[in-house]
């Protein structure tokens, strides 16, 4: 990833925004020039990594091991194609396989990563650790910096162990491509390691779906009709489920070297990012870690009901869950009707765990069509788990947009026409966001669930998003900043597509008039006002429609904000700013 731009105010104190000399060496620009990031853009890197690929280093000696480099978005033992071609080829060597994991404290500083999700890293890695040693497999964690120099440092570790191979995921941000690009082209100027990458994150990997002219599309809809023929196709693997590692022998446990890998132990922390050990407890319970509980969750979301008592900050695995009619009852399919609810547990809570690849979104498909029955692909809007994967569909459509355009991963807007809209520069209606103190009930739930658990309903989302940008004309990439340094589900290709989406310069945006009246959102997602007065505690034993817009005596009387802006006014006011673009 490339960073977003960083906001002069004092009220922004997070630690990862103060930047010292040494940080100039490592953090990249804030927002790419128009003609850098179309550059970027007629030669995207995934192109140019599948390239070097290909033509990378053959005929290799058999080595002592081969080596799979597990990264921040495929997390799991279960599903994983470079793990899978990676235990392939050790077994065709009859050498070992080693996992490879890299904390890289500069690229989590620079690309704004949260405390929550590397502690949830951490806490995944363990368990990883654990599902690999009883395949006899040592899991080798190592910290390094800096992250300009990780390539050489990988590289220098495949000359130790004596690896013939290294298989990875790709990932699509533009500095983890570059990064992945230096390692091959490092290792075919060496001509002793062999460097393969290959797509697991998308169900549709970049590049497979374009339209007539033969690019990306940029409008999700063309997608989408592009993208289901794909895995409905004869002879199609794209949702086959990639084998399952196989045992070392346990022979490697002597090895001079690798037998010391078993008894490495994952930190607890990386520095700068630790948690305050309260706060780590809570998050734990909500996002429990490990491959089995995020399969459960989604066993659960496919096949029992909504609970209203479980759409807030608790344990997701809380027992109580009563098994329904998948087809009908369950909260897959009831998804086309109630998604949009916030005031029970109607979705799925899986972003987590598919932002870090504990579950593939290949899995998600598979189970889902097998819960409803269905023996063929659906993605109609009729029924709950066509909506689902259509909500899939859309994670598939964002990540092909950060592969084939990278500019959106560099800071600018997809559509330049609106780099020059007028922003505001209010400190104060910024931080008063970030804490839930807007004076719009919804927006302020939304904000302190985001503050709470680490994570957001994605309604809660395109509401709160969209108030910062049209209500309060802040600049959207100040949030996607924060919601990368707040949320557990923190991914570039989604929470850049969201926010453009939201301030209506991105693909497929929401029109710049379109603006979502937050009252009325509130009242159609929260009709009883539960999600408000869960997270507004003033406002816990307001009744009615109240509850959505407290008049101002009563806000004043509970000690809740007044409204920062009048909607109606600050809706006027975005639609002038985006019609006569760099006008006040």
């Amino acid at each position: 990833m490339t960073k977003r731009p960083r906001s002069t105010s004092p009220a922004l104190d997070s630690p990862a925004m103060k930047k010292s000399k040494e940080d100039a060496q490592f953090l990249p620009n804030k927002i790419a020039t128009a003609k850098n990031a179309a550059n970027v853009d007629a030669s995207p890197p995934v192109f140019q990594l599948l390239d070097t690929v290909h033509t990378g280093v053959k005929n290799l000696a058999k080595g002592d091991c081969v080596v799979y480099w597990m990264r921040m978005e495929d997390m799991r033992i279960r599903d994983n194609r470079a793990l899978a071609q990676a235990s392939a080829q050790a077994r065709k060597g009859g050498v070992p396989l080693i996992a490879l994991f890299v904390l890289s404290p500069q690229d989590y500083i620079a690309h704004d990563r949260s405390p929550r999700r590397i502690d949830f890293t951490l806490r995944n890695l363990k368990c990883i650790k654990d599902d690999l040693a009883r395949l006899n497999v040592p899991l080798y964690t190592v910290s390094h910096t800096p992250r300009t120099k990780i390539p050489d440092f990988v590289h220098d570790l495949m000359l130790q162990w004596k690896a013939s191979h290294v298989f990875g995921n790709i990932e699509y941000e533009v500095d983890e491509l570059r990064r992945d690009l230096a390692l091959c082209r490092i290792a075919k100027k060496q001509g002793k390691v062999a460097c393969t990458f290959v797509h697991d994150k998308c169900i549709v990997p970049p590049g497979d779906v374009r339209t007539k002219e033969g690019k990306g599309y940029t409008v999700y809809s063309p997608f989408l009709r592009s993208w289901a023929p794909v895995l409905e196709k004869a002879g199609s693997h794209h949702l086959d489920e990639a084998p399952l590692p196989q045992a070392n022998d346990s022979s490697v446990h002597q090895h001079a070297v690798f037998g010391k890998f078993f008894k490495m132990e994952v930190p607890n922390g990386v520095e700068g990012f630790t948690m305050d050990p309260e706060e780590r407890d809570h998050i734990s319970t909500f996002w429990p870690a490990g491959e089995g509980a995020a399969h459960e969750m989604l066993s659960r979301f496919l096949n029992t009901a909504a609970r209203s008592s479980q759409f807030g900050a608790v344990d997701p695995l809380t027992k109580g869950a009563k098994q329904v009619d998948p087809i009908k009852q369950s909260r897959l399919g009831k998804y086309k009707d109630a998604r949009d609810r916030m005031d029970s547990d109607t979705t799925s809570r899986l972003s987590p765990y598919l932002a870090a690849g504990i579950v593939s979104a290949r899995a998600c498909v598979r189970e889902a069509l097998a819960a409803s029955s269905k023996k063929k692909l659906d993605v109609s809007r009729d029924t709950g788990v066509g909506r689902w994967i259509q909500e899939l569909a859309w994670r598939d459509f964002y990540t092909h947009i950060v592969a084939l355009f990278p500019r959106v991963s560099m800071g600018r807007p997809f559509q330049e026409k609106y780099a020059g809209v007028r922003w505001e520069t209010n400190a104060a209606h910024l931080q008063a966001w970030k804490e839930g103190r807007t004076g719009v009930p919804i927006v302020d739930a939304a904000m302190r669930q985001a503050r709470t658990m680490g994570w957001m309903h994605n309604r809660a989302r395109m509401i709160a998003a969209m108030y910062l940008v049209k209500d309060l004309m802040i600049d959207w990439r100040l949030g996607e900043q924060y919601f990368m340094e707040t949320l557990i589900d923190g991914d570039l290709a989604s929470n850049n597509g969201g926010w453009q989406w939201s301030a209506s310069t991105g693909v497929d945006p929401a029109p710049y008039f379109r603006i979502f009246n937050p009252y009325t959102q509130s009242q159609k997602t929260d009709p009883g006002g539960e999600y408000i007065r869960h997270f507004v505690p003033e406002l816990a034993k307001v009744r009615g429609e109240e509850v959505h817009k407290p008049p101002p005596a009563l806000a004043d009387k509970l000690g809740y904000p007044r409204p920062l802006v009048n909607h109606d006014e600050a809706r006027k006011r975005a639609i002038h700013r985006y019609k006569n673009i760099g006008e006040e």
